[in-house]
């Protein structure tokens, strides 16, 4: 079974290469050329010495000469349609290869983000997708010349002396055994080599993305120590797999020596004699010290397709992973939607049998707001994801307008629906850019005017760049309160039906709160809205609330009806919500 997957990751390697034949048929074209007038020049020596030297033919000398420069000048220009295609070809599969694993990243569903880690996922885009280039477009393409070369000489060798071929030819067929098996056994070390470079890259990742924690607690030196570890791991494993190639090299080396050796061994009193003549003797030696170079660059060549084996294996592997548009996926692509909402008995679970949710059955009127509360774990966030369909329910049905979105195609569920969450995130461009981020033709005065609404228009300006201000890496440029508004005036530019909201403004002062609170505002006007709230002010204007409890709903109304039930929303009232009444912001 692994063989024939190691097989299949080459086939497919292959299959890349035959997206462009022309280029291909060019450069193997050249390369068998220019492996096939290499075997000719001991040949044209062979004369020189067998009809010019011996016999004092000048004239054969240099017609000799003269054939070996013309011999030069075409290996010349087929070495450099080698060179050009394979060149080409290895740099348009690794553009082909990075784009079908991007294409992938952004295609799978968000559960396989969930386990997935950042730093690996990049070190396979980098790390593995260019182990896999270097081997799949020149690479190949230097293997397939030396095995060409390689069963040529033994041909030439046969034609000189069938004795001496025999005789000679046993080291030769010793270095093709041994590279056959150093690719056996380096193939596993270089692919725990590529997954050791994974975890040291998430681990890197992690350390960077949270070095203001890392800092914050002192714990630069735990953060050495960790890395050191998996940095002292990754080198032993590559160690390892220098170890059995430089065990290996001089094997091939010596091999080829030993052909020569015998050789000179058995066909020197054959010379002396004048069985054979000097000219021939000197060329089959001319034909093994060929392979000298190529056997060197044989165990280069299998190392390297040992590790594009291991690093595309890595690569395909998220290439094949499961894209979110499933069988299950309809295609009602609705123009309009109103925004009525209905969970009908919804359950989900991460896990089989292992629900988050159950059985969860509510109706929402288009333009209605619904507060979700709870304490942490009990659901809020897993309902509000299901609505796009970030993840897809395990039981149950939502409904759209009556649709069952799992019979709407995903683009067409999610341009009706908008998000707002409490961790923003802003991509490294400009500010501009970052609110047109999901109306890609937006015009500069709608972007202005969703930026007022969002009471973001006049920072903005301050900025000396204004809209064109660079935010830097996830915003660091910008405050939290300011993000907010950024991804506020974002999701109003959308203009969608369905609007999805963690009002958390805890971090934030209170001015920038009421802004903020403000800009919700507008943007939750004539949409139905699905908010996470954690202020009494935005409790007490919902039209529904759902209070949840363990993935179940406990309490279901508005503020006055379930204060009056005296049940669990009274209690969280009392106990975090009352306070919240003693100060009211006025922003005069």
């Amino acid at each position: 079974m692994a063989s024939n997957n190691i097989k299949n990751v080459y086939l497919r390697l292959i299959g890349y290469l035959s997206r462009y034949k022309r280029f291909v048929f060019a450069g193997y074209v050249a390369m068998i050329s220019a492996s096939l007038i290499n075997l000719l020049l001991p040949q044209v020596v062979k004369n020189a010495i067998d009809q010019g030297l011996a016999e004092g033919n000048m004239g054969s000398i240099l017609r000799s000469s003269l054939l070996i420069l013309l011999i030069a000048a075409v290996r010349g220009l087929a070495a450099f349609g080698q060179r050009y295609c394979g060149e080409w070809l290895t740099y348009r599969v690794a553009y082909d290869l990075r784009k079908d694993f991007f294409d992938s990243i952004q295609s799978v569903p968000i559960s396989f983000h969930d386990v997935a880690h950042t730093g690996d996922l990049m070190s396979r885009a980098t790390s593995d997708t260019a182990e896999t280039e270097r081997f799949v477009g020149m690479g190949l393409m230097d293997l397939g010349s030396v095995i060409i070369l390689s069963v040529g000489v033994c041909v030439a060798m046969f034609y000189e002396s069938t004795y001496l071929a025999w005789l000679s030819i046993g080291p030769i067929l010793l270095v093709l055994v041994l590279s056959v098996r150093f690719a056996g056994r380096v193939r596993p070390m270089f692919k725990a080599v590529q997954e050791q470079m994974g975890i040291l890259s998430t681990r890197m990742q992690e350390s960077m993305t949270g070095i203001t924690v890392v800092k914050s607690f002192a714990r630069e030196t735990h953060e050495f120590e960790t890395f050191e570890r998996e940095n002292e791991s990754w080198f032993r494993k590559r160690y390892r797999g220098i170890l059995e190639w430089g065990t290996y090299w001089p094997l091939f080396g010596f091999a080829l020596a030993s052909s020569v050796f015998i050789l000179l061994w058995f066909g020197g009193p054959q010379t002396i004699d004048g069985t054979v003549s000097v000219g021939s003797l000197f060329a089959m030696v001319w034909y093994v010290l060929m392979l000298n170079g190529p056997s060197q660059r044989l165990g280069f060549l299998v190392n390297l397709a040992a590790t594009a084996g291991a690093s595309a294996t890595r690569v395909f592997s998220i290439i094949d992973a499961d894209a979110e548009e499933t069988a299950a996926s309809g295609s009602i692509a609705l123009e309009h939607v109103n925004g009525e909402v209905v969970f009908d008995n919804v359950c989900f679970g991460y896990r089989p049998g292992h629900n988050i949710v159950n059985d969860i059955s509510f109706r929402v009127s288009a333009g209605q707001t619904v507060a979700l509360v709870g304490p942490t774990g009990s659901g809020k966030s897993t309902i509000i994801n299901l609505i796009p369909r970030l993840y897809n329910t395990t039981d149950g049905r939502i409904l759209i307008d009556k649709v069952n979105i799992n019979d709407m195609s995903l683009n067409g569920l999610r341009k009706h629906v908008g998000a707002v969450m409490q961790d923003i995130f802003l991509f490294s461009t400009s500010i501009r850019d970052n609110i047109a981020y999901g109306v890609g033709d937006a015009s500069d005065e709608e972007i202005v005017e969703v930026a007022k609404a969002a009471n973001a228009h006049e920072f903005i300006l301050k900025f000396r760049d204004g809209y064109n201000t660079l935010v830097g890496e996830r915003g660091v440029s910008l405050s939290g309160g300011q993000k907010q508004r950024v991804a506020i005036a974002r999701a109003l530019l959308r203009n969608p039906a369905i609007l999805l909201l963690d009002d958390s403004t805890s971090s934030v002062d209170t001015e920038t709160e009421y802004q903020i609170q403000q800009a919700l505002r507008m943007l939750m006007r004539g949409r139905t809205t699905f908010i996470i709230a954690h202020r009494l002010l935005t409790l007490k204007e919902a039209d529904q609330i759902i209070v949840l409890e363990s993935g179940n709903i406990i309490e279901l109304g508005t503020h006055e009806e379930l204060l009056a039930n005296k049940g669990s929303y009274r209690n969280l009232y009392d106990l975090q919500l009352r306070s919240q009444e003693e100060f009211q912001y006025d922003p005069e």
